[in-house]
């Protein structure tokens, strides 16, 4: 295992490569053992809070593109834990909450949008097991929050 580490390429790199930039730094992470736990962070985006609804104002597309964003901010977050994202064996659990009218079949389709760049950059020892919840609100009317435990 920590030969393949080795002679990957460098997550950031392969980040950087791909145009991400990774937002500032705006929740908290905890290391307990070999495992980072870190905070519910909302869908943020260059102009603020993403806001909406999915099935209402708000598309699966749109959605995805929002629990994309608090991956995004997860990344910046263990870089700035961890020092750096090579540090990162697997992610362990994801939990996406998407804010949705009643009976909103698509969750597991918009937290893919997490799922999916985690595994971009980061290679399949990131893929998580994880929960897709449709709920009524989300502070500051976000229209998707995301939780996650990383391995380091």
């Amino acid at each position: 295992m920590e030969a393949a580490r080795i002679m990957r390429p460098r997550t950031e790199a392969r980040i950087r490569e791909r145009g991400i930039t990774l937002p500032a730094l705006p929740a908290p992470a905890k290391t307990v053992g070999n495992l980072v736990f870190l905070a519910g962070v909302i869908s943020t985006g260059p102009e603020g809070v993403i806001t909406g609804t999915a099935g209402l104002d708000r598309t699966v597309e749109e959605a995805y593109r929002a629990a994309r964003a608090c991956a995004l901010t997860h990344l910046a977050i263990l870089e700035g834990h961890l020092g750096s994202l090579e540090e990162i064996k697997g992610i362990v659990s994801v939990n996406g909450y998407v804010q949705a009218i009643p009976g909103f079949p698509d969750t597991p389709k918009v937290i893919n949008g997490a799922t999916d760049l985690f595994v971009e950059p980061l290679g399949e020892s990131t893929r998580h097991v994880r929960a897709a919840n449709g709920v009524s609100a989300l502070p500051r009317n976000a229209l998707v929050e995301l939780q996650m435990t990383v391995e380091i």
